[in-house]
């Protein structure tokens, strides 16, 4: 596992130091005791308000220090990575926030339900009660992954604990009145988390536990073996599993209250399979009872863990009003309604098949034989890009041939350009990437062209050329379209054209770098010896063609 650290021992002092200079932390500041301890506190404080404290160990970011601000915490306390604070620390973090204070209104502490956490902010506030300060504290235990266990770990929960007692300090309402509020919020609070990969806390000789085929449910923050390891499935399956179980957990009181939703990544799920992963839950039966959702977002993470915990809290009108009230720290994501997705009407689009369809035998057995050669090379062509490029050039390739494949009997074979023109239409739907799009540029032009439909190509290659840039030796499909096109265009056969594509796709082997296209981004090491996966694709096209 490849990090961006110095040392491990001082990963959190500069991460808290690099946040605090960050836009996100501008509102921020730090009580002067590094290393033992490590407060984030605000800069402006209410003198009237409760203050509210969180903490724990690091590596859960952005929990806890990105959760201070007005609306939420005053400050947290943050421990060495997966460890509780020290007790000096989080007094120092009492002490203070109370200074800023009248003193009056006192201090709630919001605790994960863990040990560590438990006995060192436990004796922090005892400490701070003997000095005469006014402290509470609620502990929060929505893990339900282990149903058994009389400690309950706290989770992503705790952020919405954080929320509820954030909107009370605001609305100004007394400690005992916060602490009473948050503490019947977090008995409403249910959390199950899902992963394919645990997490490593910079030990670089650390493996993970799991297989390549399988996934865990019901994993704790600090990376701590699961309820169950299940096997690797589509994201639908293992979405339904998680909710199943968490939905299962409810007691039967509760079975027609209305829910929030908070949607978690532990860690490094990307963005776009966050999203996937929200539709899917969208289609368990869990869903129907969602009436508000909170992400998807990172809000309790563990470090590099790949996967996503799903959170239940009961709504009634006082939680629901907390949990939509504005908050300044940016890590919270803010709650929007649950719903389906907006969508807005299509407008009239050109017709795609504007020609009468008509059937030619020897158009068609080209058609499917170039479509078959092309689905056969999918694998070998991604392989072939993903050594200059993103590794998607078969893919590519193949989903036009199939687009084309299922409108066969929509197209007007016996006209040529009117076939290649509803080529183009066809790729300007449906075909991605800019081999796609070129390839529509080229056929559109050619269908549009009055030359026979040799010459045709040859015009629609020389507008490919014009709007994407690229000439013959610039290590594109170029090298191979253009000397094909040109020997058709020259009245050769197709067997003339395939050699004359072979020639040129070999040629790219020895051309050191790209002056166009996405081997233009790649040093000149990486390209030598490797034929460009586009001209690559066209010559095995033709080939086939023509030994058909």
């Amino acid at each position: 596992m490849k990090r961006f650290f110095n040392t491990r021992e001082t990963v959190v002092t500069e991460a808290l130091d690099g946040f605090l200079r960050s836009s996100a932390g501008h509102h921020l500041c730090r009580l002067d005791g590094y290393p033992d301890t490590c407060v984030i506190m605000r800069r402006e404080i209410d003198r009237r308000e409760v203050s509210v404290i969180s903490g724990g160990g690091s590596g859960h970011e952005p929990a806890h220090a990105g959760f201070v601000g007005h609306g939420m915490l005053t400050a947290a306390v943050c421990g060495a990575l997966f460890a509780s604070p020290c007790v000096d620390a989080i007094l120092a973090a009492i002490l203070a926030a109370i200074l800023a204070t009248t003193g009056e209104a006192g201090c709630l502490l919001v605790v994960k339900n863990y040990t560590g956490d438990r006995l060192n902010f436990g004796l922090a506030a005892e400490r701070a009660r003997a000095l005469g300060k006014k402290v509470e504290m609620v502990t929060v235990g929505d893990d339900i992954a282990l149903p058994d266990s009389t400690t309950p770990r706290g989770v992503a929960g705790t952020v919405l604990a954080h929320k509820l007692a954030g909107y009370g300090a605001a609305q100004g309402w007394s400690l005992e009145h916060v602490t009473e509020f948050v503490r019947d919020g977090t008995k409403r609070m249910r959390t199950i988390g899902l992963a394919l990969e645990d997490c490593n806390p910079y030990e670089p000789a650390r493996a993970s536990r799991l297989a390549a085929e399988q996934a865990e449910l019901g994993l704790g923050i600090h990376g701590e073996p699961g309820a169950q390891r299940i096997a690797l499935a589509a994201a639908n399956d293992l979405m339904a599993l998680a909710a199943r179980t968490l939905e299962a957990s409810l007691p039967t009181t509760v079975r027609n209250t209305r829910f929030a939703l908070v949607l978690n990544n532990l860690g490094t799920v990307p963005e776009v399979e966050m999203a996937l992963l929200l539709e899917a839950f969208s289609h368990t039966p869990l869903a129907r009872r969602i009436s508000h959702v909170i992400g998807p977002a990172p809000l309790m993470t563990a470090l590099d863990m790949n996967g996503f915990s799903l959170t239940l809290i009961e709504l009634d009108e006082a939680i629901t009003t907390a949990l939509q009230a504005p908050a300044q720290p940016r890590a919270w994501p803010g709650i929007t309604t649950f719903g389906s997705p907006s969508v807005a009407p299509m407008p009239a689009m050109p017709e795609a098949f504007p020609f009468t369809p008509s059937h030619d035998p020897t158009v068609a057995s080209l058609l499917a034989r170039g479509a078959e050669v092309l689905v056969a090379n999918e694998a070998a062509l991604n392989e072939l890009d993903g050594k200059i490029g993103d590794g998607d050039a078969g893919s590519t390739f193949a989903s036009a041939a199939r687009d084309i494949t299922a409108v066969r009997d929509r197209l007007p074979m016996n006209d040529p350009h009117q076939l290649m023109a509803t080529i183009g239409n066809i790729l300007t739907q449906h075909a991605g990437g800019s081999s796609g799009v070129l390839f529509a540029i080229m056929f559109s032009a050619a269908g549009h062209s009055r030359q026979p439909w040799q010459q045709a190509l040859r015009e629609g290659l020389a507008h490919m050329m014009e709007c994407g840039g690229a000439r013959p030796g610039d290590r594109t499909m170029i090298d191979a379209l253009y000397p094909a096109l040109e020997a058709l265009a020259n009245a050769g056969t197709l067997q003339q054209a395939a050699l004359a594509a072979r020639k040129g796709a070999d040629a790219t082997t020895t051309m050191d770098s790209a002056r166009a296209g996405r081997a233009a981004y790649v040093p000149s090491e990486h390209v030598r010896n490797v034929p460009d996966p586009g001209a690559e694709a066209v010559a095995r096209l033709l080939e086939g063609l023509a030994a058909g």
